[in-house]
């Protein structure tokens, strides 16, 4: 219990002095994306309390599948249940368009970090559970952008995103991210 109190704490003294920046996300976005959000900083602060004190967590494989459906539904969520209902109707399939203009600073700032960071970090657990999952490198170079590219198709289809190359390359890059972090979670994790 020990090992998960500091890392909780941690995440709740940070979320909640970031409160009034994370809360306009809730404009554009589901209110899910706090549930989310919270659970992301706890899990960065669990990892970099264990690595830090050398110590590791045992997970329990039913546990551990129950929390990657919940996160998987909470994405969905994320990507096809926005409050504001905005209009999509455009499609962008030119490489690197959209991540230059939220580089450029032509954007809002905090629009084109939340973009960048969240296309990048809300697959890198995904990146992880395929690494466990299969060792097959056909299967984890493939397979990150056969599921993105439904997801960008259902969003396009559906009219609840757009289709944009640049999200495809963010999300993908977040699975490869943690394919590399692998070494690093079977040091403080440990799948019973």
């Amino acid at each position: 219990m020990k090992k998960i109190l500091i890392p909780i704490l941690m995440s709740i003294v940070i979320f909640t002095i970031f409160i009034p920046i994370t809360s306009t996300l809730t404009t554009y976005l589901h209110p899910v994306v706090l549930v989310v959000l919270f659970f992301c900083l706890f899990v960065v602060n669990l990892a970099l309390y264990l690595f830090l004190t050398k110590q590791q967590v045992m997970v329990r494989r039913p546990f551990l599948i129950g929390a990657f459906i919940l996160y998987t539904l909470s994405l969905l969520i994320l990507l096809f249940m926005r409050p504001s209902e905005p209009a999509y109707d455009n499609s962008n399939l030119v490489p690197f368009k959209t991540i230059s203009l939220y580089l450029s600073g032509n954007a809002d700032w905090f629009v084109s970090f939340y973009n960048l960071a969240a296309n990048v970090g809300l697959f890198v657990p995904f990146g992880v559970l395929l690494a466990f999952w299969t060792r097959s490198f056909l299967i984890r170079a493939f397979l990150p952008f056969a599921l993105i590219s439904c997801i960008e198709i259902a969003q396009l289809l559906t009219n609840r995103g757009s289709l944009d190359i640049d999200d495809l390359i963010l999300n993908v890059m977040g699975f490869y991210i943690g394919y590399a972090l692998v070494p690093l979670v079977r040091k403080i994790v440990k799948i019973n």
